[in-house]
């Protein structure tokens, strides 16, 4: 009788974690149909309609979009800025994570509560200030000014992680990379960097959907030319109503991108969670 009641507590939870995906995904759902309909179809009815109308679908909206040169290259700029941004968060946080595990030299614990000390500290805090700093160097308004900023404001969570969970490898492990005559270099690209796999994945996804989904850093560090995509949808917001024909696919194109990062990373990222939920 147990493994009976078992069996239908089981059903039951998976029944109600469908229930609540199917939730999760209404607004996705939402936001596809939407995307497939004419201003027309959508300003007449919801967008539940497609499926006892699938005449409505088309694909006359993302082809509008295709050819509106402000969302494509705002589409392109995004990529400009989420990728540098993400590989150099990951690059030099886990060099610096490394250092503070593994490597002695003075101040360092100091060192690396200043750098954990800078994780409490609000990005809209620093936003005048850097703003007027690029101005005086030449960056604000730039491509590049957005990369320095989200580098920064992320290598301090990059360095706590990656830290933390550097220094979970075995010593006896290193001590004997070192006997076979690895230097630090070695060590930490055929050693840790293997080892920390997970870790490093769970951050760069973290990075990238921080990083591509970021309007307020954009909105005030770029200009016409440099938008990402998130100002660039912004801006298509009429006086006396939605530009919804470019909003409905724009938004989609916007959210599909890091949706499909996160699923081609899944499994390092649950590895990473769960590494860092046993340790």
């Amino acid at each position: 009788m147990s493994w009976l009641l078992e069996k239908v507590n089981g059903g039951l939870v998976r029944v109600f974690l469908i229930v609540v995906a199917l939730f999760w995904l209404v607004p996705t759902i939402g936001l596809l149909a939407s995307s497939l309909r004419s201003p027309e179809d959508m300003s007449a009815s919801g967008w539940w309609q497609v499926f006892s109308k699938p005449s409505q679908l088309t694909f006359e909206s993302y082809q509008k979009l295709l050819e509106n040169g402000d969302i494509t290259s705002s589409l392109w700029n995004t990529v400009l800025i989420t990728v540098p941004a993400t590989i150099l968060v990951v690059i030099i946080g886990a060099l610096a994570g490394y250092a503070f595990a593994w490597m002695e030299f003075p101040g360092r614990d100091w060192w690396f509560l200043i750098v954990v000390s800078l994780l409490v500290v609000p990005v809209q805090v620093a936003l005048i200030p850097i703003a007027e700093l690029f101005g005086k160097i030449g960056l604000f308004g730039t491509i590049l000014g957005v990369i320095l900023f989200h580098v920064g404001f992320g290598l301090p969570f990059a360095v706590f992680l990656l830290r933390n969970f550097f220094a979970e490898i075995p010593r006896e492990l290193l001590e004997a990379a070192r006997l076979d005559g690895a230097g630090e270099l070695r060590l930490f690209t055929r050693v840790v960097m293997p080892l920390g796999g997970p870790a490093i994945a769970s951050l760069g996804i973290f990075q990238f959907l921080w990083v591509w989904n970021d309007m307020l850093v954009a909105l005030v560090f770029t200009k016409s030319g440099t938008q990402p995509i998130t100002v660039a949808l912004q801006t298509q917001v009429r006086q006396f109503g939605n530009n919804v024909d470019v909003l409905a696919p724009g938004a989609f194109i916007s959210m599909v991108i890091p949706l499909a990062v996160f699923f081609a990373f899944q499994r390092q990222f649950v590895s990473g969670v769960m590494a860092g939920a046993v340790k």
